[in-house]
């Protein structure tokens, strides 16, 4: 038996005359009297069937019991719709299918939600993640994410790079999260770790004399969930000997280039801008800063020294934004919320009026010399922050964005890219009282850094950058250290032990003292970049079957409990938790 000659979407006024045979789901049923009309449906779209009783008796009782989600086997002739009939919003809107024989290959029960149905609870479409997957929305998502991941691999291919897999049963390795841990029944009270990256792997492929790696890998982190975060990941993984790093940067813009002209139409203009970390900071309050839009921070720490407002004079750091929009005082006390719950304090301003007048209750403690420097067009707000220099950044950058989205002021049709370079290399973890690498620990310091790093953690910079896209970051990377007494002198600094270097990184530490070359690469989240690319809010979306924010995949039930005989097996004892 054959299943059908075309897809349901591909039939087109060539095929007119043809006698041909579609498969499909029932995407709705229209009963005009004797005719009944089924949209019939598959991933590449829909075409009409028409069932006329005079033509088709059969085919016609069979129709009149069709439901949504029906899966049918129709067969018949392809015809010419009449031009007050012809839809011009689906491709298949000029032809319809005339039935003679229809099948109903499988029936469907009453649904839980309709595909159509907007405001679906996220729960109930994870839980029958099958139904919610044939939305057309997911359709396109789930298809223009395969087309993405096949224009990466042709790239990376045409540039020399191996594919090559690495293993999912590891060691753990400080990444930055929670491993989730695999016991071995083998070797009981051991246990593997399911790879946060394939970080130190990937460095050992280069070490091997694969000096151009790369990979689409599965990675895990056990994480607190949000709507761009999951635990499972999917990552384009790539590294090279003897980096370059303009021939990175230049493989990923064009890598960019071609996944969004093939995939949207849409072409993007290289090179990327760059800022280092430091400028970004400053200028957006971000190390992901997104370019849509302006309001760019300003800075007024100098021309607030000694300044009669104490705010201003006794801060670290004044900071501020030009807002174009005169707001009222209940919007500026929403405004004010919004930044205490960043860590503001309050929220100082200027608002000047449609005469350019200007409405604040510092104003009276502001000198000539700063009102001159603050002084904008009339009809705009001036906020400020002024605190230590990380907070007043992370208040303007978050007020930034909040007014970004609130005033309109990002395109629709926009899209923004840079690389964010020079990042700080180390943070300091107060409850902890240690450093801790900010990218990961076998990231490289700057050139100028490279004999003083360890002498000065808290103003050290790395080798490393990302990729911005729209204000998410979509790709990281870094020169690794090939030379192993570097690598020990980072460890040091992140307070690992001779004893811990070589129990946790002993064969890394091996490998690079047996001629180790020059290496360093950059991992992209395709997650996140379908996130971007399809312009979706939640991660969720571009995924087939995510796990909830709880870390639960309300389809299978997943996790589960194990057998106490399984549990006995492995030497594993559950603790419950008291309450």
């Amino acid at each position: 038996m054959k299943w059908r000659d075309l897809m349901c979407g591909e039939v087109r006024p060539e095929h007119v005359g043809q006698r041909l045979t579609l498969a499909g789901w029932a995407d709705s049923r229209r009963d005009h009297g004797g005719l009944v009309f089924i949209d019939l449906r598959d991933r590449t779209g829909i075409c009409q069937l028409v069932v006329n009783p005079e033509r088709a008796p059969e085919a016609s009782k069979t129709a009149h019991d069709v439901r949504n989600e029906f899966v049918l086997r129709a067969e018949g002739e392809v015809v010419a719709r009449a031009p007050d009939a012809v839809n011009p919003n689906i491709p298949t809107g000029e032809v319809e299918l005339q039935v003679d024989t229809l099948e109903v290959l499988s029936r469907s029960t009453p649904l839980p939600f309709q595909l159509e149905e907007e405001g679906v609870d996220e729960t109930l479409r994870l839980r029958y993640r099958w139904l919610d997957l044939r939305r057309p929305k997911m359709q396109r998502n789930i298809a223009l994410r395969a087309q993405m991941v096949s224009i990466i691999r042709r790239t990376m291919e045409e540039a020399g790079f191996l594919e090559i897999e690495t293993p999912i049963l590891f060691k753990p390795t400080p990444e930055g999260a929670r491993d989730f841990v695999v016991p071995s029944r083998l070797q009981p009270g051991r246990f593997f770790a399911l790879p946060q990256s394939p970080q130190i792997l990937k460095q050992l492929l280069v070490i091997a004399g694969f000096d151009r790696y790369f990979q689409i890998a599965r990675c895990f982190r056990d994480e607190d969930l949000r709507a761009d975060r999951v635990q499972e990941i999917t990552q384009l993984d790539v590294e090279m000997a003897f980096p370059d790093r303009e021939l990175i940067f230049e493989l990923m813009e064009r890598m960019m280039q071609a996944v969004w002209r093939e995939t949207i139409g849409v072409e993007l203009d290289t090179p990327f801008p760059r800022l280092t970390w430091e400028e970004a900071d400053r200028r957006f309050g971000s190390d992901k800063p997104d370019l849509r839009f302006g309001l760019e921070i300003e800075d007024a720490t100098e021309v607030t020294r000694g300044s009669e407002f104490g705010v201003f004079g006794n801060a670290p750091t004044v900071r501020f934004l030009r807002v174009p929009q005169e707001f009222s005082r209940a919007e500026l006390e929403r405004l004010e919320e919004v930044a205490k719950e960043w860590g503001a304090k309050g929220l100082a301003y200027l608002v000047y009026d449609e005469t350019g007048e200007v409405r604040s209750p510092i104003a009276k403690f502001l000198s000539e010399e700063e009102l001159a420097v603050f002084r904008s067009e009339p009809g705009s707000t001036v906020v400020f922050g002024a605190d230590d220099p990380a907070v007043v950044s992370r208040v303007l950058g978050q007020l930034r964005l909040h007014l970004g989205r609130e005033l309109g002021l990002i395109g629709e049709d926009a899209w923004s890219w840079l690389w964010v370079t020079d990042f700080p290399m180390f943070d300091w973890k107060e409850e902890e009282k240690r450093w801790v690498a900010v990218h990961h620990p076998f990231t490289r310091p700057t050139p100028e850094w490279e004999e003083r790093f360890d002498a000065d953690p808290a103003n050290a910079r790395a080798y490393a950058y990302d990729l911005i896209g729209n204000g998410n970051e979509l790709g990281g990377g870094s020169f690794r250290m090939h030379e192993a007494d570097l690598q020990a002198r980072v460890f040091s600094v992140l307070q690992l032990s001779e004893t811990e270097q070589r129990s946790r990184f002993g064969f890394l530490l091996d490998a690079l003292a047996m001629g180790a070359p020059p290496h360093g690469g950059i991992a992209f989240g395709i997650d996140r970049m379908m996130m971007v690319l399809a312009r979706e809010s939640n991660l969720r979306d571009v995924i087939a079957f995510p796990k909830n924010q709880a870390g639960v995949d309300p389809m299978s039930g997943a996790p589960s409990e194990l057998e106490e005989e399984q549990l006995r097996e492995l030497g594993i004892k559950v603790v419950r938790k008291s309450d």
